[in-house]
């Protein structure tokens, strides 16, 4: 009953329904956590999903391996980044924005990953978010949190949080504090990696 209510939905609205089984999947790494999350992903080889990478940062996104590339906000930043201002995070990818809807559009599931706490991630994962869910995706948002003695960048870390919550359909947290609690001999360095 539930399923063709959904397909007669779907119908209505004028939407092409796909064969069963075919799902299109973006896995979209945003600022440097971000990016290196898709660094890693395609070092491993992954499969079936779309790896996309964005960034403020030029010389950091020319770096990154990854199907597709995006610089935001050139007129803002103008390829330096965004200064560890989650203001100018979202500026730039508003400004961004329409080559994002293009890039997302017909994706079924987008995985928005970013670091919370510095400039781009903090600010345009939530607005790239809210880009997905707004063309019909089915948003979750993996976040990593730094450490609590990183103050400024926690305060700004957990506003962060709070808006990708309010723009994914779930958020997935990785605590930085956590990770040392679990793994306490773990190096720092390879926490970072």
């Amino acid at each position: 009953m539930l399923m063709e209510r959904a397909l007669k939905f779907r119908r209505g609205r004028g939407e092409d329904l796909k064969k069963p089984g075919e799902c299109r999947i973006a896995i979209v790494g945003v600022g440097g956590c971000g990016n290196n999350t898709i660094n890693r992903l395609m070092r491993l080889g992954v499969e079936g999903a779309e790896c996309i990478a964005v960034n403020t940062d030029m010389q950091h996104l020319e770096m990154v391996r990854a199907h597709r590339k995006i610089l935001i906000g050139r007129r803002i930043t103008r390829g330096f980044g965004a200064g560890n201002m989650p203001d100018v995070g979202r500026e730039a990818m508003l400004e961004s924005s329409d080559e994002m809807e293009e890039l997302l559009s017909g994706m079924d599931i987008v995985f928005v990953t970013a670091g919370m706490g510095g400039g781009t991630g903090t600010g345009a994962a939530p607005v790239i978010a809210e880009i997905a869910r707004r063309g019909g995706a089915i948003v979750i948002g993996v976040v990593t949190m730094p450490f609590k003695h990183e103050k400024g960048r926690f305060e700004y870390a957990l506003m962060g949080l709070n808006e990708m919550r309010r723009s994914a359909h779930t958020t997935v947290i990785i605590d930085n504090n956590k990770l040392m609690e679990v793994v306490p001999e773990l190096p720092l360095d390879s926490a970072f990696a």
